[in-house]
């Protein structure tokens, strides 16, 4: 039975431009692409769990690509694509699944979070991992507003409006939680989304929503206005790239041989 490949990778994205291969630009699935090719002495096209935007960073997203049957050992694979991909592109695991397995179509759950640096001093280390504002914010506030994103709902509001067109724009988040946290010795507040899948720039635009309602701009109940119009232009700014990471991509544990 032909099998797929399924890899696990990071990636710093601050000088990539975004998950998607494209002609003339440095991006994860070109540098993968590229390197699977040299390995395996044939072209390979792999399929991404998640297609970040340029500038997106990522700690567990999944890419598959069809057995070819020339590929090393496990060990020896990840090694090899690390020297070819890197030094911004990590890969972490390789496993093997059955040759119906995307890593796009057969994921159940997607979780990204976003950070914000909240104040008057800006942050060193996590400053190309994060969205710096100067305001202070009302995390209860930001909690009840992002309770109505919760379930199954219409997010058209929420994603870029051009992608939107003819397609349905129905999705159901899990979670969105919000809390603050000290990393690197940095004080910030994460944004935790969990969903089945998401729209273009969903996310983000979810973010730049909240912080309006952080800073005391909108009630929390705006979000539900939001939500009803259908209307991209209703909804708050599209956060900066930069301070979103996809985290973790989850599938059913028989996928795997």
């Amino acid at each position: 039975m032909t099998e797929t490949i399924v890899l696990t990778l990071s990636y710093d994205g601050s000088a990539l431009a975004g998950f998607a291969r494209q002609p003339g630009q440095d991006t994860v699935q070109g540098r993968l692409e590229a390197a699977l090719g040299t390995i395996l002495r044939m072209p390979v096209t792999i399929t991404g769990a998640g297609r970040t935007d340029a500038g997106v960073h990522a700690l567990g997203q999944v890419v598959s690509f069809s057995a070819t049957g020339n590929e090393p050992g496990e060990l020896s694979l990840v090694r090899s694509l690390n020297a070819l991909a890197g030094p911004d592109i990590v890969v972490s695991s390789v496993r093997s699944a059955p040759s119906t397995f995307s890593a796009r179509y057969s994921a159940v759950s997607r979780e990204y979070r976003y950070r914000i640096v909240p104040g008057p001093i800006a942050p060193v280390f996590l400053s190309r991992y994060s969205w710096w504002l100067k305001s202070s914010f009302d995390l209860a506030a930001m909690r009840e507003a992002a309770s109505h994103l919760v379930g199954e709902h219409d997010f058209r509001s929420f994603c870029v409006a051009g992608s939107a067109e003819g397609k349905r724009t129905s999705r159901f988040l899990e979670s969105v939680d919000i809390a603050p946290d000290i990393q690197m010795g940095e004080h910030c507040i994460v944004i935790r989304i969990v969903g089945n899948a998401f729209l273009h720039s969903m996310v983000r635009i979810i973010v730049g929503t909240l912080v309006e309602v952080g800073r005391g701009s909108r009630h929390p109940d705006w979000v539900l206005e939001v939500l009803a119009a259908g209307d991209r232009a209703v909804a708050g700014q599209t956060a900066p790239a930069h301070g979103l990471t996809l985290w973790h991509v989850g599938y059913p544990e028989e996928s795997w041989l």
